[in-house]
């Protein structure tokens, strides 16, 4: 590829790719392609478009409204996507929409997204930035799904929050052979923790790697200390 033939603004994608994503134990070329495939700076609020490919949480401020909520750094997201596993005939449940970039990478790789996202704003935002750029296979919802949503079975869900503890109820949402994948535990320790669904009622669990993100809207933190 000539790097110098390309556009500034797909220079900078590459480069995000290349040396901010690739290297941080980025091997699926699927999730690679989709990160070329869906145009970041399209999801991100309008001030902080220069910031889109840059590897760091971007606060999400629409309509002069702060959410309180962060677009996770592209290189999680992507990490996230990856440990998915996700096959194309996949139905997935994100919850979390924020902006609705997860979800447009997500879509990419299965055939059907169900996002639920707490905040009314931040669905309409997301929902917008999805129908702007011709994404119809992710569905947006408004409402609470941190211990659930509905008695869909999926073979994939992510949560896109730390919680302290998965909920039973979403690991029971998880198809037989099903994918969950969550940042676990409170700060200043957090992992990135899969669930997969190996019979009506055992899971196995894998311990991924470590990170630290802002809490799931409607979790219970707690603050007991021993």
């Amino acid at each position: 590829m000539n790097i110098h033939a390309l556009s500034e603004l797909e220079r900078a994608r590459y480069y995000m790719i290349e040396q901010q994503i690739r290297p941080w134990h980025l091997s699926d070329e699927n999730v690679l392609d989709a990160l070329l495939e869906v145009k970041r700076e399209r999801f991100v609020p309008p001030a902080m478009e220069g910031a889109a490919f840059s590897d760091t949480e971007l606060p999400l401020i629409v309509d002069g409204i702060d959410t309180g909520e962060t677009m996770l750094f592209p290189s999680l997201e992507a990490r996230l996507t990856q440990e998915l596993q996700l096959k194309p005939s996949d139905g997935v449940l994100e919850i979390g929409t924020g902006s609705g970039f997860q979800a447009a990478l997500l879509a990419c790789l299965c055939q059907q997204v169900t996002s639920i996202e707490i905040n009314s704003t931040l669905a309409g935002f997301a929902k917008n930035n999805l129908q702007r750029n011709k994404i119809t296979n992710v569905t947006v919802e408004t409402g609470d799904a941190h211990a659930g949503w509905g008695t869909t079975e999926y073979d994939a869900i992510l949560l896109t929050g730390s919680v302290p503890t998965i909920p039973d109820a979403l690991k029971y949402q998880l198809a037989i052979g099903g994918r969950l994948v969550a940042v676990v535990g409170q700060q200043p320790v957090m992992t990135v923790t899969r669930i997969t669904r190996t019979s009506a009622a055992s899971f196995d669990v894998e311990l991924l790697f470590d990170t630290n993100i802002k809490a799931l809207h409607g979790t219970a933190i707690s603050h007991f200390k021993f």
